[in-house]
C-alpha cells in the first residue's frame, strides 16, 4: 500500500486525501489550522456567507422599485458574524466526518519535511510523531500580506481573517486595496448600510479583471454612496483611540473608524524544510510546480495558495486531486487554466473564464466579441435589474468559444454554460442552438451567441 503524507488540509489537502482514500492509498494529513483551512474558516466561506446577508439587505433596500415598502433595514453584526463562524465550523466539521468516513488519517499539528520522503508533526504538547511517505503533497495555503507600516491591531486595524470579531457597525469603513479582497469587503460593507471609502492605488477597482465589468461594479457602487479614491497609493496606517487614519503617499488622509487591509497574500512556505528536501521556491517564496503538481523534488507535490498558480480554492482542489491522480497511477489531465471559472461576489458578481478582453486587446489572442446588455433582458426588467452584461470570445475562424464574462446577480451560476462551451470547445452556433427557458437571464447568453452567428 502506497502511503501519501499532506501537510495542510485545505482545499488542496482534504480534496487530495479523498482522491488518495479513494485509489486506496494510506493517507495521513497533517493539519495546524482546522481543516478546510483558510478558504472554510476564515476566507471563502466566511467572506460569502457575510457577502450572502448583505445581498438580502441589498434586496430590501431596493424593494421599493417593485413597489414594496420596507422600513429601512438595520444590521446586527455581532449576530451575524455569529452565525458565519458557526457555519465556517460547521462545513471545516462536515470535511472532518468526510475524511474519518473514507479512513483518512487527521493529525492535529505543524507539518515539516524531513527530507523528500519524510514528515514530522509538532503536535500541540510539543511532542512529534514522524511519517515516512511513498509520496508528500504541500497543501499550506498563504497569509494576509501586512506591512511595517500598516501593522493590523485586530480591533480596529484589520486583515480580511479578522472582521468576523466585530460586534458593532463600524461608523466608517476604510478598505486599502483594489482587488478582489478589498473589491468584495468594499461592496459587502455598504451593501450593510456602513460607509465605505476604498483605497485603490490603481486606476480603477479590480485592475486584473475584464475592464467593462470593473467599471459597472464601480459605477453601481459611487452610485449607492461608495468613495472611491482611484490612483491613491498607502503610504502608511494608523489608529488613535476610536479613529483610524490612513495616509497616502501624496499627503492626503483618510479617517474612518475601521479600516481592512487587502494587500495581497504569502505563501505559508518558511521553516517547512522545503529548500532543504529539494524544493525550489520562486522569489516571491511559492513552490514551483508542474501541470501535475510535481515539485523539484521527486515524490514531493504541491497544491493551492501555496504554489500561486491560481489562488482559488476550486484551482487549489484540483491540483490537490491531479497530484494524487498521478502519484497512484490512475488517468489523469495536466491542470488546464484556460478552463478554469472565477468570480468576484462583488454586487453586481462578475464571472470570468477563459480568453480576456486584455489578451484580445494586446493581439495575443484574435477574437470576435459581443457584449449583450441584461438591461434588455426581460426577466431582468421584471426583477429591476439595470446593470450587467454577457461579453462572449469565439474564435474567427472556427467559430469556437474561447472565453466569456457574466456580470450581474449570480454572476458565479450563470457562467458554468459558458464555462462548459469552452471546455468542450463548442461553436457558438452549436451554443446558441441549445434552448433556454423564457424569461431567464441566462437567456441573454444565448442570444450573444446568437449575435456571433457567421463572424
Amino acid at each position: 500500500m502506497t502511503r501519501v503524507v499532506i501537510v495542510g488540509g485545505g482545499p488542496g489537502g482534504y480534496e487530495s486525501a479523498l482522491v488518495a482514500a479513494q485509489l486506496g492509498a494510506e493517507v495521513v494529513v497533517v493539519d495546524s489550522d482546522g481543516l478546510g483551512g483558510s478558504a472554510v474558516l476564515t476566507d471563502c466561506v466566511p467572506s460569502k456567507t457575510l457577502i450572502a446577508t448583505a445581498e438580502v439587505m441589498t434586496d430590501l433596500i431596493e424593494a421599493g422599485e417593485l413597489g414594496i415598502e420596507i422600513e429601512r433595514p438595520r444590521v446586527d453584526l455581532a449576530k451575524v458574524n455569529q452565525r458565519v463562524k458557526a457555519l465556517a465550523l460547521a462545513q471545516s466539521a462536515d470535511i472532518g466526518s468526510r475524511l474519518a468516513r473514507e479512513g483518512v488519517t487527521v493529525v492535529p499539528g505543524r507539518g515539516r519535511l524531513d527530507g523528500p520522503a519524510r514528515v514530522v508533526a509538532t503536535l500541540a504538547d510539543g511532542t512529534e510523531q514522524t511519517y515516512d511517505a511513498d509520496a508528500v503533497l504541500v497543501a499550506t495555503g498563504a497569509a494576509p500580506r501586512v506591512l511595517p507600516s500598516a501593522v493590523p491591531d485586530g480591533e480596529r486595524i484589520l486583515t480580511w481573517e479578522q472582521v468576523y470579531d466585530l460586534d458593532v457597525v463600524p461608523e466608517h469603513m476604510i478598505v486599502v486595496g483594489s482587488g478582489v479582497t478589498g473589491a468584495e469587503f468594499a461592496s459587502a460593507y455598504q451593501a450593510l448600510g456602513i460607509p465605505v471609502t476604498l483605497v485603490s492605488s490603481r486606476e480603477r477597482v479590480l485592475p486584473g479583471e475584464d475592464q467593462d465589468a470593473a467599471q459597472v461594479l464601480e459605477d453601481v457602487a459611487t452610485r449607492r454612496g461608495m468613495t472611491v479614491l482611484g490612483q491613491s497609493r498607502m503610504q502608511s496606517v494608523g489608529r488613535d483611540g476610536d479613529q483610524v487614519t490612513v495616509t497616502l503617499q501624496d499627503g492626503r488622509t483618510v479617517t474612518g473608524s475601521h479600516c481592512i487591509l487587502a494587500l495581497g497574500s504569502v505563501p505559508n512556505t518558511a521553516g517547512l524544510g522545503l529548500e532543504e528536501a529539494g524544493v525550489h521556491l520562486d522569489e516571491g517564496g511559492f513552490v514551483e510546480v508542474d501541470r501535475v503538481s510535481r515539485t523539484s523534488a521527486r515524490g514531493v507535490y504541491a497544491a493551492g495558495d501555496c504554489t500561486g498558480v491560481l489562488m482559488l480554492a476550486s484551482v487549489a482542489a484540483m491540483q490537490g486531486r491531479i497530484a494524487m491522480r498521478h502519484v497512484l497511477g490512475d488517468a489523469v489531465a495536466p491542470l488546464d487554466l484556460r478552463d478554469v471559472s472565477s468570480n468576484v461576489f462583488t454586487s453586481p458578481e462578475i464571472a470570468t473564464v477563459g480568453v480576456t478582453q486584455q489578451q484580445v486587446d494586446a493581439g495575443k489572442v484574435p477574437a470576435e466579441v459581443v457584449l449583450q446588455p441584461l438591461a434588455t433582458n426581460a426577466r431582468a426588467k421584471m426583477q429591476g435589474i439595470t446593470d450587467g452584461f454577457v461579453k462572449l470570445f469565439i474564435s474567427p475562424g472556427s467559430g469556437q468559444l474561447l472565453g466569456g464574462v457574466v456580470v450581474g446577480p449570480r454572476a458565479s451560476e450563470l457562467i458554468h454554460p459558458v464555462t462548459l462551451a469552452v471546455t468542450e470547445r463548442l461553436t457558438a452556433d452549436e451554443f446558441a442552438d441549445t434552448f433556454t427557458v423564457y424569461p431567464s437571464l441566462s437567456g441573454s447568453i444565448a442570444e450573444a451567441a446568437r449575435r456571433l452567428h457567421g463572424s
